[in-house]
C-alpha cells in the first residue's frame, strides 16, 4: 500500500524509509515539508553562485547575481517550462520557503543597521544633510508624479487610493542602497576619500529616513483608517524611544560586565542580542509595521565601541549572505514576470522610471554638492553614486508588492529600474571619477601642481628625482609590515640604522684655549611602515573601512609593535594599517613608498608563502609549498614593476635572519622526567644570542640592479656586528679554470668543484643567461669604474670586515652551481650567530640581455627573483636572501 493511503486513512504511519519504500524525493508534503526546502535551496545557491563568478569580473555586487538569479528560475524562464513549477517551485511549498527568506531577510535588516555608524552622519553633518535631503527631495517628486501615470494604467487594488501609492513610489525612487554603496565604494578604493565619506554620511541619512517613510506607506496600507495609520506610528515612535533610553543602557552595561563590549560577544550575548532583534520584530508586525523595521532599530543602538558591533556581524554574517538571504532575493526574482512588459506603453513608462530614478538622484546629489564646493567632477559622482538601488530597492518593492500597493506588473517594472541603476553606478563612477583624475585632485589640494598638471617647484622635484636615483644610501625607509615578518624586519633596520651619536673634537672659545668633546646627532634612519589588511565581500570588512583605517592605525598591535621598538631604537617612524582588496596589495604599497619619498622599500616574503598573516595554525610552510603559491608570486612581481618608477626595491626571503630558526613541522609531544622537576622541555628559557654577528654574501655581476645592492651592502657593513664578502663575477671561456681571487684585504679562495650534472633545459637557460658578452661595453666599464672606485676607497673601519674579491667562473651549465659552491663557502658556516645574508641584484646585466630568451609574463620564482636567487631558495642555502631591484627617475 502507497505511503500516502496510509496517511490518508489514518489507518498507519506514512512511510519511514523514504525513498527506499517508493516514496517521490521531491514531491511536496505538507507533514515534511523540509525535503523539497533542501532541493530549492540547493537549486538557488547553486545558480546564485554560478552568476556571481562572472558578474564578478564586471564589478557588479552579488545581489544583482541573486536577483538574476531568481529571474531565471521565475516565470520569465524556467518556470515557462512545463512542469519545472509544479515539481520544484509548487505553490503549496512557497510558505515554508517565504518563511525562511523572511527571516533570513529580518537578521540581514539587524546586520545593515549595525553597518549604519551615526556618528559618520553627525561628524559630516552638514554635507550629509543637504546632500542626502537634496538626493530624496528632487527624485521623490518626480516619483510621485510618475506615479499618476502608474495608478490609472496599472493599478488593480483600488483599496489602496492614489495618495499611498504616490507616497510609496516617491520612496522607492528616493532611497540609496547604503550596503551595496559600501561595496561600491570599498572597492573602488573611495571610502576614505572626501567623495566617499560625503556619499556615505548622505547615504546614512537618506537610509534612515527612507525607512521610515516605508513605514509610514506600511502602516496606511496595513491600517484601514488613517486614525489606525496614526497610532501605529506612534506606538512605533514609543517602540523606538523605549529601546534608546530604557533598552540600550543596561544592555551596554551587561556587555561591559561580560567583557563583550571589547573582546567581542559571548555566546550568551549573541542569544541576547538576536532575542532582542526577534521581540522587536514582532512588535513592529503586531503595530501593522512590518516586522523588519523592529530588527533594524535593535541595529542602530548597539554600540560600536571596541570594535562590538564588528565582531558580532563576524558572528552570524556568512550563514546569512550565503543562505538567508539568497532565497529572499530569489524569491523577488520568482515575482517578477518579463513576459508581463509585453507593449510599448508599458516599456515607454518601465524606461520613464528609470530615468526619474537616474535624473532625480544624479541632478539633486550633483547640485547639493557642488554647493558644498566640491569639484563638477566630484559633484557628478556623488550624484551617481547616489542613484545606486541595490537590495534595499528589492526589499522595499517587496514590501510594496506583499501590501498590495504594486501589482504584478509595476513591481517587474521596478525590478528592472533596481537592477539598471545598481548595474550603472559602478561604470558611471568610474568614468566620471576615474583613478589618474583623483591622484590629480589629491596633488592639486596638496599643492604640489597646479591644475593643468605643472609642478609648483619643478627645480626642486627634478633635482629630488636625480638625487634619487644617484645616491642610494637608504635614510627613509618603507617596510610592508606582516606578523610573521616582524622579527627579520626588526633585525634588518637594526643593522641598517645610523650610530645615534657621534663625538667631535672643536677648539673651545674659552681664553685657556681648551678642547671640548662635542656630541654631534647624525641624521636619524626614517622608518615607514605599511600594514595590509584584505578587504572582502563580507560585511564585517567593510566596517573596518567605514569604522576608520586611523582608528585601526593608531589600535593595530602589529603597527605599535614595530613604533615601539623603532623608537626604542633611535628611528624615526610612521606606521598605518590599509584595508583594501588584494588585488590593490602591490599599488597600496608602491602609492605609500611615494607618498613618504622612500629611498628603499623592503618587501618581506611570507613565511607561508601566502599573502594572507593568519596565524590560527603558524607553522611554517616548508620550500616546496612557500614558492609556489601563484597569487604571492604575482603580488611580487606587481609591487616590483610599480615600484621601478619610484623607488629601490628589495624582496627578503627570511632564513633565520635575527638568530630566531622556527620549524616546519609541528613538533611532537615530548615531555622528560627527572628527580628534581617534572616538566616541557619548550618551558625552559633561551639565553639572549651571544654571537650577534651577520655576515653578507654579494656576488657583483654588474647592471643597475647589482650597483644599487652593492651601496646598500656598503652601508649595512658600516654596522659594526656585520662583515660582507663581495666578489666581483667574471665569465671567461671553458678552458679557464674557475678561481676566485682576493682583492684588497681579502684571502684568495678557490669554490670546490661539482660533477652534477643539469637537465638540458636548465643547461640552455643558463648557458643564454650566462653569455659574456651580454653587457654592453659602456655599462660593463660603467661597472668596473664603480666597483674599482668604492673598493679603493673602502673607510679605515671597513677594511677589516669587508671583503672585496673576484671569482672567474666558466660560462656554461655548471656557472650557477659554482656561484652557489660561493655562497655557500661565504654564509652559513658561523653557528648560533644572528643570522647570514646573500644580496643579489634581481636583474643582472646578463639577466636583462637574456630577458629576450625567457618566457616572459609567467608568474613564477625564476623570473620574480631572478636565476641565482631561484638557484639559491632551490639548493637550501643557509642564509636569508635579499633580491634588490633598482628603481626611480635617474637610477644608475
Amino acid at each position: 500500500m502507497a505511503g500516502g493511503e496510509l496517511s490518508g486513512n489514518g489507518t498507519g504511519a506514512p512511510p519511514q524509509a523514504g525513498v527506499l519504500e517508493g516514496v517521490n524525493p521531491i514531491e511536496y508534503t505538507p507533514s515534511n515539508p523540509i525535503t523539497l526546502f533542501i532541493i530549492q535551496a540547493i537549486i538557488v545557491i547553486i545558480f546564485c553562485q554560478l552568476l556571481s563568478y562572472p558578474l564578478r569580473w564586471l564589478h557588479q555586487p552579488r545581489v544583482i547575481a541573486e536577483v538574476l538569479g531568481g529571474i531565471l528560475l521565475g516565470p520569465s524562464v524556467m518556470m515557462r517550462i512545463p512542469g519545472f513549477e509544479a515539481t520544484i517551485f509548487p505553490p503549496a511549498s512557497m510558505p515554508v520557503f517565504n518563511n525562511v527568506a523572511n527571516l533570513g531577510l529580518i537578521i540581514f535588516l539587524f546586520l545593515v543597521a549595525l553597518e549604519v555608524d551615526i556618528r559618520l552622519f553627525t561628524q559630516n553633518w552638514k554635507a550629509a544633510l543637504s546632500v542626502g535631503m537634496a538626493g530624496m527631495i528632487l527624485p521623490f517628486g518626480l516619483g510621485f508624479a510618475i506615479a499618476w501615470g502608474l495608478y490609472k494604467e496599472f493599478h488593480v487594488d483600488e483599496s489602496i487610493g492614489f495618495g499611498v501609492f504616490g507616497l510609496f513610489i516617491g520612496t522607492a525612487l528616493a532611497i540609496t542602497a547604503f550596503p551595496v554603496l559600501c561595496r561600491i565604494l570599498s572597492e573602488l578604493n573611495l571610502l576614505r576619500s572626501g567623495v566617499g565619506v560625503t556619499v556615505l554620511a548622505a547615504g546614512i541619512g537618506n537610509d534612515v529616513t527612507g525607512w521610515v517613510l516605508l513605514a509610514l506607506c506600511v502602516a496606511l496600507t496595513n491600517n484601514g483608517s488613517g486614525l489606525a495609520a496614526l497610532w501605529a506610528l506612534l506606538c512605533c515612535i514609543g517602540w523606538t524611544l523605549f529601546l534608546i533610553f530604557a533598552v540600550r543602557p543596561p544592555f551596554i552595561w551587561i556587555l561591559r560586565r561580560t567583557g563583550s563590549l571589547h573582546n567581542g560577544p559571548t555566546q550568551g550575548m549573541v542569544a541576547l542580542t538576536l532575542l532582542m532583534v526577534l521581540a522587536s520584530s514582532w512588535f513592529t508586525g503586531i503595530i501593522g509595521v512590518h516586522p523588519i523595521f523592529g530588527a533594524f532599530l535593535v541595529g542602530l543602538i548597539c554600540p560600536h565601541d571596541g570594535g562590538f558591533a564588528i565582531k558580532l556581524t563576524e558572528k552570524i554574517e556568512d550563514l546569512i549572505s550565503v543562505l538567508f538571504l539568497p532565497l529572499y532575493f530569489a524569491l523577488s526574482g520568482l515575482k517578477t514576470n518579463l513576459g508581463l512588459l509585453n507593449d510599448g506603453v508599458t516599456w515607454g513608462y518601465c524606461i520613464g522610471v528609470i530615468v526619474c530614478a537616474f535624473a532625480g538622484k544624479i541632478i539633486g546629489g550633483t547640485l547639493a554638492a557642488r554647493a558644498n564646493k566640491l569639484l563638477w567632477r566630484e559633484s557628478f559622482t556623488i550624484g551617481a553614486l547616489m542613484s545606486c538601488k541595490g537590495l534595499v530597492e528589492l526589499i522595499v518593492l517587496n514590501i510594496g508588492y506583499q501590501a498590495g500597493i504594486l501589482s504584478e506588473t509595476t513591481f517587474s517594472m521596478f525590478v528592472v529600474m533596481a537592477l539598471v541603476t545598481t548595474v550603472a553606478t559602478t561604470p558611471m563612477t568610474k568614468l566620471l571619477y576615474p583613478n589618474w583624475y583623483q591622484k590629480k585632485v589629491e596633488r592639486w589640494r596638496k599643492g604640489e601642481i597646479d591644475w593643468d598638471g605643472n609642478p609648483l617647484n619643478p627645480s626642486e622635484s627634478l633635482q629630488g628625482g636625480i638625487n634619487k636615483g644617484v645616491d642610494t644610501q637608504i635614510r627613509r625607509l618603507m617596510v610592508h609590515l606582516r606578523l610573521d615578518s616582524l622579527p627579520s624586519l626588526f633585525t634588518f633596520i637594526t643593522i641598517l640604522k645610523p650610530e645615534s651619536v657621534s663625538k667631535k673634537q672643536v677648539e673651545s672659545e674659552t681664553p685657556e684655549g681648551e678642547s671640548a668633546e662635542v656630541i654631534i646627532k647624525k641624521r636619524p634612519l626614517e622608518v615607514h611602515g605599511m600594514r595590509i589588511l584584505e578587504l572582502t565581500d563580507r560585511t564585517s570588512s567593510v566596517m573596518h573601512l567605514t569604522e576608520g583605517e586611523d582608528f585601526y592605525s593608531l589600535r593595530d598591535p602589529v603597527v605599535n609593535a614595530f613604533r615601539t621598538f623603532s623608537q626604542l631604537n633611535d628611528v624615526a617612524v610612521s606606521g598605518r594599517v590599509a584595508v583594501v582588496p588584494a588585488v590593490s596589495y602591490a599599488e597600496t604599497i608602491v602609492s605609500q613608498a611615494h607618498e613618504v619619498s622612500s629611498d628603499f622599500a623592503l618587501i618581506p616574503w611570507g613565511e607561508s608563502g601566502s599573502m594572507s598573516e593568519d596565524q590560527s595554525f603558524p607553522v611554517t610552510a616548508d620550500t616546496n609549498e612557500r614558492f609556489k603559491s601563484i597569487t604571492h608570486i604575482e603580488f611580487i612581481n606587481q609591487t616590483l614593476e610599480k615600484a621601478s618608477t619610484v623607488c629601490n626595491t628589495g624582496i627578503f626571503i627570511d632564513n633565520g635572519f635575527g638568530g630566531i630558526t622556527k620549524p616546519v613541522d609541528r613538533p611532537e609531544l615530548k615531555r622528560t622526567k627527572s628527580a628534581i622537576s617534572i616538566r616541557n622541555q619548550a618551558d625552559i628559557a633561551h639565553l639572549p644570542v651571544a654571537n650577534k654577528s651577520h655576515h653578507i654574501f654579494f656576488p657583483f655581476f654588474g647592471g643597475a640592479d647589482d650597483r644599487v645592492a652593492l651601496r646598500i651592502v656598503l652601508q649595512l657593513a658600516k654596522n659594526p656586528d656585520v662583515s660582507a664578502t663581495i666578489i666581483r663575477i667574471n665569465s671567461v671561456e671553458h678552458d679557464k679554470p674557475a678561481t676566485a681571487k682576493s682583492g684588497t684585504a681579502s684571502t684568495s679562495t678557490t669554490p670546490e668543484p661539482t660533477t652534477a650534472e643539469d637537465n638540458s633545459e636548465t643547461n640552455k637557460t643558463v648557458v643564454a643567461s650566462s653569455t659574456p658578452g651580454t653587457a654592453t661595453p659602456e655599462a660593463d666599464a660603467e661597472d668596473r669604474a664603480l666597483y674599482a672606485t668604492l673598493k679603493s676607497s673602502l673607510p679605515q673601519e671597513l677594511a677589516t670586515r669587508v671583503t672585496f674579491g673576484e671569482a672567474h667562473i666558466a660560462v656554461g651549465k655548471e656557472e650557477l652551481k659554482e656561484i652557489v659552491v660561493l655562497a655557500q663557502q661565504a654564509v652559513g658556516n658561523t653557528r648560533d650567530n644572528a643570522g647570514d645574508v646573500v644580496v643579489l641584484g634581481r636583474r643582472n646585466a646578463k639577466k636583462v640581455a637574456a630577458e629576450g630568451n625567457n618566457t616572459a609574463g609567467v608568474p613564477d620564482l625564476k623570473n620574480t627573483v631572478g636565476e641565482v636567487a631561484e638557484r639559491l631558495i632551490t639548493t637550501g642555502i643557509r642564509a636569508s636572501l635579499l633580491v634588490i631591484q633598482a628603481g626611480g627617475r635617474g637610477h644608475v
